[in-house]
């Protein structure tokens, strides 16, 4: 795989506190990347760190083969890390010309970019008269003009409402399907679980977790279990190696597999053990229930 981006061992403290904390992954060519974790996580300083906008505390970083200096490699960069910052008395398309004068991009591409963020009707437009939902589309035009090998978006959707927020990550999805790699930072489970394919997610500065979103949500899922004698379903679980953390509450069971297992298969092992179930469901762990348990271990490692 053609490695994008490198982080290796990275460290970044503001005085007492520690943003960034010993912090390695590897962006590859072609994927979509997620940064994910809660306000405050690490998520905008590591973004600042890579485009030479903070100073990092030790450790280091290189772009593509790492034989380029970071001031190139940024050419080959599109980012959005701040609210898009335009003339409101110009048109869309003036304002996008400004940017194409300091990246050295010809004006050919503004249309083309327009289009791709469906703003080329409302082109000659003033920017002041765009919802927030546009102006967040025209800064992605703004970051796509120079043919990008990399997108970097620093909570792309916030502030927006619901239609612009679908707006903006079906724009993501098209430019990732056209073979643009993408790195967003995120609060949000739900869009990283439908525009990521691989995500880093970070705690107070410290990595979590870092592979494919598909692999995060455990592919085992679990089962919610009602019978007639919970105690022995209880005890019959807790010695079985196929179920990993078993939770409790009134009369239903949780059980987490550690391993593919059919309901069917499952609902006549246990009437062979003489367990009649009342209730059988099979469930697939969503992202957000991966995301407390890891959360759950990292605060009860830390205790």
């Amino acid at each position: 795989m053609e490695s994008i981006l490198t982080i290796n061992n990275l460290t970044k403290k503001f005085g007492y506190l520690t943003a960034v904390k010993d912090l390695s992954f590897t962006i590859n060519k072609g994927n979509v990347y997620g940064i994910l974790g809660p306000n405050g996580s690490g998520k905008s300083t590591t973004l600042g760190i890579v485009l030479n906008v903070v100073n990092k505390t030790s450790g280091d970083f290189h772009w593509f083969d790492g034989t380029t200096t970071t001031h190139d490699a940024l050419k080959k960069v599109g980012a959005i890390i701040e609210r898009p910052n335009f003339y409101p008395y110009m048109s869309g398309y003036d304002n996008l010309k400004l940017v194409c004068k300091i990246k050295g991009v010809d004006y050919s591409k503004i249309d083309e970019k327009l289009e791709v963020v469906g703003l080329l009707d409302r082109k000659d437009s003033k920017f002041k008269t765009f919802s927030l939902g546009m102006k967040q589309r025209l800064a992605i035009a703004s970051a796509l003009l120079n043919d990008p090998e990399i997108l970097i978006l620093d909570e792309p959707t916030n502030g927006l409402d619901p239609q612009g927020i679908h707006q903006i990550r079906e724009i993501i999805k098209q430019i990732a399907a056209k073979g643009t790699t993408i790195l967003l930072a995120s609060h949000l489970l739900d869009e990283v679980e439908k525009v990521c394919s691989h995500v880093v997610v970070l705690r107070k500065g410290v990595k979590l977790y870092a592979g494919r979103v598909d692999e995060m949500i455990s592919s085992h899922g679990f089962f919610e279990l009602k019978c007639n004698d919970q105690d022995k379903l209880k005890a019959l679980l807790e010695n079985h190696s196929s179920f990993g953390n078993i939770k409790i509450e009134e009369d239903l069971i949780t059980a987490f597999l550690n391993e593919p297992m059919q309901s069917d298969d499952f609902n006549k092992f246990l009437f062979e053990k003489g367990i009649v179930l009342t209730h059988l469901v099979q469930r697939k762990e969503s992202l957000e229930e991966q995301f407390l348990q890891l959360t759950d271990n990292q605060t009860n490692q830390n205790q």
